[in-house]
């Protein structure tokens, strides 16, 4: 099997713990980087040590560049429909970052021209890859805890307001100009981290029965100010197989990273839904350890990414997320925020 080359746009903080990844593993190298930011090009180019002929100011410039297999979109939110475009254009493999596009109009067109083109397309989340997940699967399949019933799931931290001494609380400046606060550019909890407990309905619902796009969302709450965007939200997943989920996600509440899974027989308990750190899972007071084989947690995607392009394929295998997730997941996502307009 080959060394799939990657190329990475945009070196935001997520990119550099991407680049980090590679250090692990040996199917694949990070071979370009491309940024409008030359101070960060020259940091990653003296980190990672990529030659100067990859090192790109221009993003078109590093998908057309012929030596590089799939490109990593670590772009700000609002701009992973324009460049997922520009990759299908070349032909050249995609693996996004969540959320993939912030419109169902993109994702459904995005989707069509999937259909036309030999390309491989996945977005990125890396819980999906993670052994930890593949053990809840595994504990689900084999009937451990029954009939799936319905599921509680959360992500959310307080990132606005800081402790200082004596217990004074410091808040940061709600400001348009940051991605987070500004509703044009994708901002708020709902498209930056709600995907994620939204992601894990749809796949533990799928273990009840196929997908199909049929959904409703109840008691939909939300606490918006003092800003423009949604800073906690909360909604019920009502499938139309019988399976609900409760979820929430927030930028000024420490609501934590918890998943639990409710079944005819008993409840399983993740207490580290995203980042996989635990090492283990709880199923009615019994432990399940779990063995990390990589220290990084994007490796485990990117290892089984470039496995899946070595042959052929053009999108992740289950568990890994697919394009009919994606364009679901969308528009969970933007119902979900249309309902408080």
């Amino acid at each position: 099997m080959s060394i799939i080359k990657w190329g990475i746009i945009g070196l935001g903080n997520i990119a550099l713990k991407f680049a980090q990844a590679f250090n692990e593993i040996s199917n694949s190298k990070l071979l370009g980087i491309a940024s409008i930011d030359t101070n960060k090009i020259e940091l990653f180019k003296n980190q990672f040590k990529i030659q100067k002929e990859y090192c790109f100011k221009s993003y078109i410039d590093l998908i057309k560049n012929q030596d590089i297999d799939i490109v990593y979109i670590a772009l700000p939110h609002n701009f992973h429909y324009q460049w997922i475009i520009e990759c299908l254009k070349e032909n050249k493999n995609i693996l996004t970052e969540k959320p993939a596009v912030i419109s169902s109009n993109n994702i459904n067109e995005i989707d069509k021209k999937l259909c036309q083109k030999n390309v491989f397309f996945a977005e990125s989340f890396i819980y999906r890859y993670h052994p930890q997940t593949a053990m809840i699967i595994d504990l689900i399949k084999n009937n451990k805890i029954g009939e799936l019933i319905s599921m509680e799931s959360y992500f959310g931290s307080n990132i606005i307001e800081k402790k200082k001494f004596f217990g004074l609380i410091k808040r940061i400046k709600i400001n348009k100009k940051n991605r987070l606060f500004n509703k044009n550019l994708g901002g708020g909890a709902i498209w930056d981290i709600g995907c994620y407990p939204s992601s894990m309905s749809l796949l533990i619902s799928s273990l009840k029965s196929e997908i199909n796009q049929n959904f409703t969302l109840r008691n939909s709450k939300i606490i918006r100010e003092p800003a423009e965007v949604d800073l906690e939200s909360h909604t019920e997943i009502q499938f139309e197989n019988g399976f609900k989920s409760k979820i929430g996600c927030s930028i000024k509440s420490n609501l934590g990273y918890k998943t639990k899974i409710f079944g005819s027989k008993g409840n399983l308990i993740i207490d580290s839904s995203w980042h996989c750190d635990k090492g283990h899972l709880i199923f009615d007071q019994k432990e399940y350890k779990i063995e990390h084989k990589y220290n990084n947690n994007f490796t485990y995607q990117i290892e089984m990414i470039s496995n899946y392009l070595n042959n052929k394929e053009k999108e992740p295998r289950f568990p890994g997320m697919r394009i009919k997730e994606t364009v679901l997941n969308t528009k969970i996502l933007e119902k979900w925020i249309n309902s408080y307009e």
